[in-house]
């Protein structure tokens, strides 16, 4: 019991010594975070790698406060390194979807499929990268849902990123009556294009016969724009091509009556 009373009492100075730290630690490393936000130049870097980068050196701190407080401790680290080597294995296969998720993230800065801001498609996720982390990916839905994907996921999908190129093309296709004029049917469809704003005149827009029935004609419209105008084109044109239609009186296609005498 002497003994015992002993080595807490010479403990006891190295665990409060220990707790001081930890909690000192802590905030300091919180205030080192704080503080890397406001050193000059990194708001010019791309968000993306910021982010990343301020995830890591946040990790790298914790670990190093971690193994000063073991040192403080008075446990001896090649007694440390000899049992986390013997773990080793287990910790792999217990912790491997998460070392999985981290080597995604790594491979993620690197690679660069997409960067924040970027409309996605990937993972069975679509919506707005909002971070790109160690170990996964938050995605903003267009209905305001976070979506959290694992990096060990996104790297082995297939990912669409539908706002990386400057340009896209908005596909369109309309019908009406086979007794119309196709080339009356075209130049209606080109002029309506011609009245917005937002549609490219180079490369031109597109507007032919692509199929049809009996009873009606298939017109497919392509017009290309640029991409943050994606959306906002796509609806003006389904409006204004209809109102063109029926201003000029274009027939809709007839309804097919199939007579049943069973």
């Amino acid at each position: 019991m002497d003994k015992i009373k002993d080595m807490l009492a010479g403990a006891g100075g190295n665990i409060v010594l220990a707790i001081v730290i930890s909690v000192v630690g802590y905030y300091v490393i919180k205030y080192l975070m704080k503080l890397l936000d406001k050193v000059k130049g990194v708001e010019k870097l791309d968000p993306t790698v910021t982010r990343f980068v301020k995830s890591l050196i946040k990790w790298l701190l914790y670990i190093m406060l971690i193994i000063g407080v073991i040192g403080i401790l008075g446990v001896p680290m090649a007694q440390v390194i000899a049992v986390l080597a013997s773990a080793g294995v287990a910790i792999g296969l217990a912790l491997q979807g998460a070392l999985s998720n981290l080597a995604g993230g790594i491979l993620l800065m690197i690679v660069r499929p997409f960067n924040v801001g970027d409309y996605v498609d990937a993972a069975g996720a679509s919506g707005v990268v909002q971070s790109i982390n160690l170990f996964y990916t938050e995605i903003l839905t267009v209905d305001n849902k976070r979506i959290t994907v694992p990096n060990g996921n996104l790297m082995n999908a297939n990912v669409v990123d539908y706002t990386a190129e400057p340009l896209r093309r908005v596909d369109l296709e309309f019908s009406c009556a086979k007794s119309e004029k196709p080339s009356e049917i075209q130049q209606c469809i080109l002029d309506a294009v011609a009245g917005s704003a937002l549609a490219l005149k180079d490369p031109a827009p597109f507007a032919r016969i692509s199929g049809g029935t009996n009873e009606a004609m298939t017109f497919t419209v392509r017009v290309w724009c640029k991409t943050e105008h994606y959306w906002d084109l796509y609806f003006e044109l389904n409006q204004s091509i209809v109102e063109a239609f029926a201003a000029k009186g274009v027939q809709a296609p007839a309804l097919r009556v199939v007579n049943d005498k069973a």
